[in-house]
C-alpha cells in the first residue's frame, strides 16, 4: 500500500495523463465521425493550403488522443487518396514529437526517480533503454496498443528521441499502409468507420501484428530481466 499511495504522489500528473490518454480516443473518434457525417464536403477538393493544414490538424489529434490512428488513416485514404500519404506519415511523425515532448514536460524524470528506489525495476528500464529501436517499433506495430499512450510511455522511459522518432515511422507503416488502402477501397468511409470490415485477409494481418508485437515484447523484457539480473548478481558477488 505504501509503494502504491507513493507512487500517486510522486507521480499523479503523469498517471492521470495516460488515465486520459486512454480514454480520449473513444470520445475523439466518436466526436469526429459524427461531425464528418455532417460535413463531409470539409474534405473534399480540398486545397494545397487545406492539406497542411489538415495534416497539421491531425497531427495534433492524434498527440492528444482525440483520434486514433486507424481513424486517420482511413478518412485520409478515402478523401485525399494516394497522393496523401506523404502528408499522412509526415503528421505521425509530428504527432510523435508533440506527444514526447508533452509527456517529457508533464513527468520531468519523476517517474524514473521513483524507480530509483526500486533497483531491479531501475536496472530493467535501463536494458530495455538500450533497445529501445526494437521496443519503438514493437509497440508501433501492434493496431491495439494506443498511439498516444505509448508515446507518453516511451518518452517518460527517456529514450532517445531520434531514434524515437525515425522508430515510430517506421513501426507504424505495416499497419497505416493497410487502414489506408482500405480507405481508399471504401465505397462510405463512414461506414467504414463503423463497421471496419477488413475482410479475411486483412484479420489475419492484424492477428499477425499483435502476435509479432506481443511476442516482440515479452522476449524484450525477458531478455532485459535476466540481463539486470544477472548484472545484479555479478555486482554483489564483487562487493
Amino acid at each position: 500500500m505504501a509503494f502504491v499511495k507513493e507512487l500517486f504522489q510522486k507521480n499523479a500528473a503523469t498517471l492521470l495523463s495516460m488515465l486520459l490518454l486512454v480514454a480520449m480516443p473513444v470520445v475523439g473518434s466518436s466526436s469526429l465521425t459524427y461531425f464528418l457525417y455532417r460535413n463531409q464536403e470539409l474534405l473534399q477538393n480540398l486545397s494545397l493550403g487545406g492539406a497542411v493544414f489538415y495534416f497539421v490538424v491531425i497531427a495534433f489529434t492524434m498527440a492528444f488522443a482525440l483520434t486514433p490512428t486507424t481513424f486517420v488513416a482511413i478518412v485520409t485514404g478515402f478523401y485525399l487518396g494516394w497522393v496523401g500519404l506523404p502528408g499522412m506519415v509526415l503528421a505521425y511523425a509530428l504527432a510523435a514529437f508533440i506527444g514526447y515532448h508533452i509527456a517529457a514536460s508533464l513527468d520531468h524524470g519523476r517517474m524514473l526517480q521513483f524507480l530509483h528506489h526500486f533497483p531491479k525495476a531501475d536496472a530493467v528500464m535501463r536494458e530495455l533503454r538500450h533497445e529501445s529501436w526494437q521496443l519503438i517499433v514493437l509497440t508501433r506495430i501492434s493496431p491495439v496498443l494506443p498511439f498516444a499512450l505509448m508515446t507518453f510511455v516511451l518518452a517518460v522511459m527517456r529514450v532517445n528521441r531520434h531514434k524515437f522518432l525515425l522508430a515510430s515511422v517506421v513501426g507504424m507503416l505495416p499497419r497505416s499502409l493497410f487502414f489506408y488502402w482500405l480507405g481508399t477501397q471504401a465505397q462510405d468511409a463512414l461506414a467504414l468507420l463503423n463497421n471496419p470490415d477488413t475482410g479475411t485477409g486483412g484479420k489475419v494481418l492484424v492477428l499477425v501484428l499483435i502476435v509479432v508485437s506481443l511476442f516482440g515484447l515479452y522476449y524484450l523484457f525477458n531478455r532485459a530481466l535476466k540481463r539486470a539480473l544477472s548484472k545484479n548478481a555479478a555486482e554483489t558477488q564483487k562487493n
